[in-house]
């Protein structure tokens, strides 16, 4: 049986699409049709219900899925045992939220070509429910958001959350810890309207009794960065990514009555890859992430 062509199945059962599975394996739709074929053909059984256009395995599809895995999974054992290491280039297909990408996904990034030179990546900065919709359908490896993609075969790893402030120009460096009413005396802005920022803001606000106040939102942190530094108000930022941030912008962080729920944070990948290359890339970045997030609190 070619483990290839089970791969194959395996990725149609996930994402319960030829399309989006021939995406992600980078093939046509007829070469992933015809590997479900031959299978199909030496099992002697049907192992996806055609009848209609909604997505369905047969009894016997749902039961090969399990030991399809199995294979896989032993496959992965025995190169890990006994196979050469990888030669091949290795591709990342990496997506993280604006926060990731202005605190350590770029160290990330170096560390891995450092590890393996051949890697290639595909990066993708979005907001978390597009990225997690992305990773559902089988089109990144490793996904940094702020909530958990949910699907099959999809592991989810709780980072530790990130600490909100405020930060305002450098002119107020001197500043004292702001009140509620000095809060509210500025403009406010924060991430993307429907962020988790934008979100907790807003409920940060109501738990005061504020339900009025306007809130800016902006859709790039270099944006809110150069709105901040031009006096036209106060955003709320990661601390971590605000510390980076305040060592080239005029910048200056504030302590507030007013409190800000720490940004949670996911590492989200596939589980039961077959390819051991990517699987040892992405152990690598979770264990690099996780001490860079240790060291940043």
């Amino acid at each position: 049986m070619n483990l290839r062509f089970v791969e194959a199945f395996v990725w149609v059962a996930r994402l319960q699409s030829i399309s989006r599975t021939a995406e992600k394996l980078f093939l046509t739709q007829s070469a992933v049709s015809s590997r479900i074929a031959s299978l199909e053909e030496e099992l002697g059984v049907p192992l996806i219900d055609r009848r209609d256009r909604i997505f369905r395995l047969t009894n016997a599809g749902s039961r090969f899925l399990d030991y399809a895995e199995r294979f896989l999974a032993l496959q992965l054992d025995l190169k890990r045992e006994l196979g050469a290491p990888e030669q091949l280039p290795v591709s990342l297909r990496v997506g993280g939220i604006e926060t990731v990408l202005h605190t350590w996904l770029i160290p990330l990034m170096e560390s891995l070509k450092t590890d393996y030179p051949t890697i290639a990546f595909e990066l993708n900065v979005e907001m978390t429910h597009v990225l997690n919709e992305q990773m559902r359908r089988g089109g990144l490896d490793l996904v940094f958001s702020a909530a958990p993609a949910e699907g099959p075969g999809i592991i989810n790893e709780r980072l530790t959350p990130m600490e909100m402030i405020f930060v305002g120009p450098g002119s107020m460096s001197r500043t004292d810890r702001l009140s509620l009413t000095s809060v509210l005396n500025h403009e406010l802005l924060t991430f993307q309207r429907g962020s988790q920022p934008h979100i907790a803001l807003l409920e940060s606000l109501r738990n005061v009794g504020v339900a009025d106040k306007r809130v800016h939102t902006i859709s790039s942190i270099s944006a809110l960065v150069k709105l901040v530094e031009s006096g036209f108000g106060l955003a709320t930022l990661p601390k971590a990514a605000a510390d980076t941030l305040c060592k080239v912008h005029d910048l200056t962080l504030l302590q507030s009555e007013l409190k800000l729920t720490p940004l949670p944070l996911y590492a989200n990948y596939w589980s039961n890859s077959a390819a051991p290359a990517v699987e040892k890339t992405i152990s690598s970045a979770l264990a690099f992430t996780r001490n860079r997030i240790s060291n940043l609190n």
